[in-house]
């Protein structure tokens, strides 16, 4: 087929694509709004989609400026359409690229029906947990639910491939806490870890999930081990990934932390792209492994958030608590973490500049059962920066901690009579 017939070809497949949209709208709540603009690079064409409520227009001119941006070429979006493949594994691949919401970049096609009437492949939703309002991806149909955490100052885009890696032989549902991302941050909320693990567990009741892996990087990952700690009978196990811990030395400046009002963040100011960028790129041991786009995307979806007088708060306050939380004593986060039953994996990264590897030493003394597992020449966003090597241990992990209930509690009795026989 010549040339001009060839993407001739191609424009009329996607302008029946397109033409199919409206019928096959699934709906959305009555207060949702949302404006696309799709260019299909192979056949240099643009599409604009609105979505409000029960309704979808499509058009070749903007009804609206549009809130998110989707840069894909004619196979991979027929692809989407007849749901073959999904929005993430296209991100992942890139074989897709978005900018402004890129949860409702990678989520666009839970809004449609598939062809063959199968339920979505992913789908964008809020749950109601409590005083807070928990924005979700999630994925899959498996029996076994898997909950994702991010991190500080990060939202659940930072898991989008694991979440592709995880499902769809299990449920994934990768989260905002609150206070981040497209979640509700409540004015008064403390942004603790506890506080943080009640809001999961709040999740978990209104999904009805009795028991679910978590796995959590950075804060997520001490969040994580706080619900383990709190409620270990609703985890299968726990996957932290560059686990925030509490700082053994080097608390000269915890007085003074203890002294700042995070509510002074409500101040308005902003952060120039450039910083949030040169930042984003202190997190891994080699940028260049990334995706050029990361780190405009990562930074945008930043800022966009960090607008928000609630969302700062809620960064200032987290980042607070997590420098000044006590590591000894009584209720000392070291003290407490060698109580901790559930199963778990410690993935750390050899050139993370925030949470040293040192740290594993202090794990094996305290909690000599976890696993733990160095990922060299990687910095501390694992699952970003070397996600196949960081998903193989996690789908590996997984797998270790699905046995059976009478399995898991021979093995807690186990680790228990180790500890009274080392008195």
């Amino acid at each position: 087929m010549e040339g001009s017939s060839l993407e001739g070809h191609r424009v009329e497949r996607a302008e029946d694509a397109f033409e199919s949209l409206p019928e096959r709208y699934r709906g959305a709540p009555p207060s949702f709004h949302a404006s696309y603009l799709i260019e299909l690079e192979d056949c240099e064409q643009t599409w604009h989609v609105t979505l409000d409520g029960d309704q979808c227009v499509v058009s070749r001119s903007p009804i609206r400026e549009p809130d998110t941006i989707i840069g894909t070429d004619t196979a991979t979006w027929l692809a989407l359409r007849a749901g073959t493949l999904s929005g993430l594994d296209a991100f992942r691949t890139r074989r897709l690229w978005a900018r402004g919401n890129l949860d409702r970049a990678v989520a666009f096609e839970s809004f449609f029906e598939l062809p063959a009437r199968r339920k979505p492949l992913l789908r964008l939703h809020d749950v109601d947990a409590g005083k807070a309002s928990i924005s979700t991806l999630t994925a899959g149909n498996g029996a076994e639910q898997v909950i994702l955490i991010h991190g500080l100052g990060g939202t659940k885009s930072s898991f989008y491939e694991t979440v592709s890696a995880l499902a769809p032989e299990r449920t994934v549902h990768a989260i905002d806490l609150p206070g981040f991302g497209g979640s509700s941050k409540p004015a008064r909320a403390p942004y603790d870890a506890p506080w943080f693990a009640r809001s999961v567990l709040r999740f978990m009741d209104a999904m009805e999930i009795e028991r679910a892996h978590v796995v959590g990087n950075s804060m997520g990952g001490r969040v994580a081990i706080e619900l383990g700690l709190r409620e270990p009978g609703r985890l299968l196990g726990l996957s932290l990934l560059a686990p925030s811990l509490a700082w053994r030395r080097h608390r000269e400046l915890v007085p003074i932390a203890k002294l700042l009002r995070p509510e002074m963040a409500v101040i308005p100011h902003t952060l120039s792209s450039s910083i949030v960028r040169r930042q984003f790129f202190t997190l891994f041991a080699r940028p260049e492994r990334l995706h050029p786009t990361a780190a405009a995307l990562a930074g945008q979806e930043f800022l966009a958030t960090y607008s928000s007088r609630g969302a700062r708060v809620a960064f200032y306050s987290a980042l607070r608590n997590i420098y000044v939380e006590e590591p000894f004593g009584k209720d000392g986060f070291w003290t407490r973490l060698a109580g901790l039953e559930v199963p778990s994996l410690f993935v750390w990264g050899s050139d993370d500049p925030l949470v040293p590897m040192g740290f594993s030493r202090h794990v094996t003394e305290v909690l000599p059962e976890a696993q733990q597992a160095v990922l060299q020449d990687c910095g501390h966003v694992p699952q970003v920066e070397l996600p196949e090597h960081t998903h193989r241990l996690v789908k590996r992990f997984i797998g270790e901690c699905s046995g059976s209930a009478r399995e898991r509690a021979a093995a807690r009795l186990g680790r228990a009579a180790r500890r009274l026989a080392q008195g």
